[in-house]
């Protein structure tokens, strides 16, 4: 089976839009690859941060991990802090990295732009994701369209690595996963669901109860027609609303509005059906909080499960440096 690897920052609350964006995907993966999912909470130190916090989130987001349904023994779930081989390789990857493409990368663009601290990790962040990945041995990487321009750097990393040094790493392949639902602002549905950008009455978190689901779906944004119809253009928030009910409820957009005529209605039976698709999750996150002794146990044996892969490959990136031998 092809190897694949996807990690997620431990920053924001987890919301309904990386729920059937992305971890879906994650969890159906588990069947047909070896998977490696991956807490990435070195790169959560690109900016400044609380301590404490990073430490709850990081727990918080891997016990998320599992409730969703990654499954520690089916799957390699690990925190990238617990294995300094990714660190070591960051180096490696740096080194090998042009300025000129570090400079190129949007993302870095887009996050420094106007800002009156960049830190340095902000700028060598793509040498660490593609360490994440090459250190693997990973065959699939799947991404967004936003994440492609960085999975084409590891993959000339990778290449540029192994002209100069000898056969070292395996040349990954972004690959987009099949559409999930492209879940909206509940108030401002022109751009994707995110805590940060729409704010916490756009975006339902997996942790929000009943009340709080159905109240931030009544108040979701529609148009001043009347009728119930999947038209993305012409009616966006409307469209919103029956392609998150189609997801939660194994349908089409299109499917999901027939026998629905009224906007309240539409937003009733929404509300509905996420909360009862969130309910087992919340049950089994509030199992694993109420034990941090657990979490930590699957996350330890994660880490070794990781580091019988990564150690090996490390070893070969420094054998083929001509590093000495420890």
């Amino acid at each position: 089976m092809a190897r694949v690897f996807s990690g997620i920052k431990p920053t924001g609350s987890v919301h309904l839009g990386n729920l059937l964006g992305a971890l879906r995907h994650w969890v159906a993966m588990q069947d047909e690859h070896q998977a490696v999912y991956c807490v990435v909470d070195l790169h959560a130190l690109t900016v400044p941060h609380d301590p404490d916090e990073l430490r709850r989130a990081t727990r918080s987001l891997a016990q998320m991990l599992v409730a969703v349904g990654i499954d520690p023994e089916r799957s390699t779930l690990f925190v990238q802090g617990h294995l300094t081989e990714h660190t070591e390789c960051a180096w490696v990857m740096e080194c090998t990295s042009a300025f000129g493409e570090l400079r190129r990368m949007t993302q870095f663009k887009d996050k420094s732009d106007g800002s009156d601290f960049v830190s340095g990790g902000l700028f060598t962040y793509p040498a660490l994701q593609a360490a994440d990945i090459l250190l693997y041995d990973t065959d699939q990487v799947p991404v967004g369209e936003d994440q492609r321009q960085h999975i084409e750097l590891a993959r000339d990393i990778a290449v540029r690595f192994n002209g100069r040094y000898g056969d070292t790493f395996v040349v990954p392949e972004a690959v987009i996963p099949p559409a999930g639902a492209r879940v909206m602002d509940l108030q401002y549905p022109e751009i994707k669901m995110s805590k940060s950008d729409g704010g916490e009455q756009g975006a339902i978190l997996l942790l929000d109860d009943p009340a709080m689901i159905a109240k931030k779906f009544k108040r979701a944004v529609t148009d001043s027609e009347t009728e119930v119809r999947f038209d993305p253009t012409s009616k966006p928030g409307v469209s919103n609303l029956l392609s998150i009910l189609g997801a939660a409820t194994g349908q089409s957009p299109a499917t999901a509005a027939v026998g629905i005529e009224r906007y309240g209605d539409l937003k009733a039976a929404t509300a509905e059906a996420v909360i009862s698709l969130l309910r087992p999750i919340q049950d089994r996150y509030h199992e694993l909080a109420a034990d941090p002794a657990e979490t930590d146990r699957l996350l330890a044996m994660g880490a070794d499960k990781a580091r019988s892969i990564a150690s090996p490959t490390l070893d070969r990136v420094r054998d083929n440096l001509g590093l000495l031998s420890r």
